[in-house]
């Protein structure tokens, strides 16, 4: 999506640009796989942080909603747990504050509005210095600190995500649900910081489904960098880049072709460049210090088409494991979880239609990365078994013929996307600092710029069209602005254009 973005805008400012990508269609990690109710989405599901997407389209003179059918989603995640207890959380404050006193009590209540109100306020103060900001730095968000001192205490420096959430519910499930937060971004909450309790703001602050799924959304963008005169070449891949004096000056492919070349975009991990999978002119992109940090989570997903049975699904659904956080141990021994977290997205549910017998589903597990897990692990019919067995708890059962093309593995994702380790998320986000240590967009090779997941400001893919943003801000000069505020109309004469 960072590569696309990239694409677009820069062929809309009249560069002349030719998109290399080796797979066979556009998307990256926004993948379909083909099942006999149609693509079924086996990479991100949803918008979030819509905003960003309205603005680049903006940019470029379009309007999303004339390519994009969007649909909010009024219930965000249904949330299980093997005892019977559910709980929905919705796009609106006041219907959460409901939800969770008829489920937990008003205990719960107050618990949850005191956290829903620290975290709205990390995530307004820091969004601009940090998510927005190309290069934020130690000084900036201490700036940001001083001008507002009560945000100490509300990021909790030195407590992990764990720690805080089980201090700040007095029940445990909502400890795990919204601990759940810190795998968004490839984090377990037993490493990662408190701060990060953030992310659940970019969900309650709406979701948004894309009726064709989010390849819809790949592919639209794609044609609209060729409509303004962008080439893709597919299936074709970087060999090595050409670099010289510090400056790079093409790219070398594998077909043999040269391609000169004044600024090259890679939207790749930026570990390849380390481990030299573009040739030894390329490793001085990523400095040493970044060249060692931790990678983040992995993870099994299954796509496929079934009849459904079993409890109420809407698009988002989550099942808990048992025990708060024993997944998390099991990965950091590099084992497949004993009792599994279970993502479901129930494709065709949540659009405002009615969805067929035979539907699309795509089931996550965490996992650790591809070099940290035993290769029994990735046995297919050790880990459907364990998975279906778990869902069986649920009084869940899926009517189809599991097969290996269902199911990607770390290993599988380490071999799709080079240098990553089949980290999905790029360097983990353990560790207060780790977000002011990723790599920038403009790399120390003069003319090379980095974009995706492993780039400030991270995963997701709000936030790579954003980092896609500011490599083309760096490469024309020219800052962007996002609004982060909805569109609304104006009264009193005022134009806008």
């Amino acid at each position: 999506m960072a590569g696309l973005a990239a694409a677009l805008e820069l062929s809309h400012l009249g560069y002349r640009v030719r998109v290399i990508e080796q797979a066979s269609a556009p998307g990256g990690k926004i993948r379909q796989v083909p099942s006999m109710a149609g693509p079924v989405d086996i990479g991100p599901t949803v918008l979030t942080l819509v905003h960003v997407f309205r603005d680049l389209f903006d940019t470029v003179g379009e309007n999303l909603d004339d390519y994009i059918d969007l649909v909010r989603q009024k219930i965000l995640v249904r949330h299980w747990w093997s005892d019977g207890t559910s709980l929905d959380l919705f796009d609106r404050h006041d219907s959460n504050l409901d939800a969770i006193q008829d489920v937990f009590g008003s205990v719960a209540r107050q618990e949850y509005a005191k956290f829903h109100r620290e975290t709205a306020d990390l995530f307004d103060a820091f969004d601009a210095p940090m998510m927005r900001n190309p290069e934020p730095t130690l000084g900036s968000m201490n700036r940001v600190v001083l001008q507002q001192p009560s945000l100490i205490k509300k990021m909790r420096p030195h407590q992990t995500l764990a720690g805080y959430l089980s201090g700040q519910f007095s029940n445990p499930k909502l400890g795990q649900l919204f601990g759940r937060y810190a795998t968004y971004v490839g984090g377990s909450p037993l490493a990662s910081p408190a701060m990060l309790g953030l992310v659940w703001q970019a969900e309650a602050r709406g979701v948004w489904a894309i009726r064709g799924g989010m390849g819809k959304l790949a592919r639209t963008i794609e044609q609209l960098a060729v409509n303004r005169g962008a080439h893709f070449s597919y299936d074709t891949q970087v060999e090595r880049l050409d670099v010289h004096n510090d400056k790079v000056r093409g790219v070398y492919l594998d077909n043999g072709e040269y391609i000169a070349a004044n600024f090259v975009v890679f939207n790749g991990d930026p570990q390849a460049l380390a481990l030299g999978h573009l040739g030894t002119g390329g490793t001085p992109a990523v400095p040493g210090s970044q060249r060692t940090m931790a990678r983040s989570l992995s993870a099994y997903v299954w796509g496929f088409a079934a009849k459904y049975s079993g409890p109420d699904l809407i698009h988002h659904n989550v099942f808990f494991a048992d025990e708060t956080n024993s997944e998390f141990r099991d990965i950091k021994r590099g084992i497949f979880p004993t009792d599994p977290t279970v993502y479901i997205c129930a494709q065709d549910r949540g659009k405002n239609m009615s969805y067929p017998d035979t539907e699309r589903f795509e089931m996550i597990v965490n996992a650790a990365p591809a070099s940290q897990m035993a290769p029994s692990q990735e046995d297919f019919s050790q880990c459907n078994d364990k998975v279906l067995n778990r869902l069986a708890k649920f009084g869940i059962t899926f009517q189809t013929q599991f097969e290996t093309r269902n199911l990607t593995t770390p290993r599988q994702f380490a071999a799709r996307f080079p240098g990553s380790d089949g980290s999905l998320y790029g360097p983990s986000p353990s560790g207060m600092l780790s977000a002011l240590k990723k790599p920038k967009t403009q790399s120390p090779i003069a003319g090379l710029y980095l974009v995706g997941g492993g780039v400030h400001p991270g995963a997701g893919v709000p936030m790579v069209t954003l980092c896609a943003r500011h490599a083309v801000a760096k490469i024309t000069g020219a800052p962007i602005s996002t609004s982060m505020s909805r569109q609304t109309v104006t009264p009193g004469g005022m134009s806008t254009a």
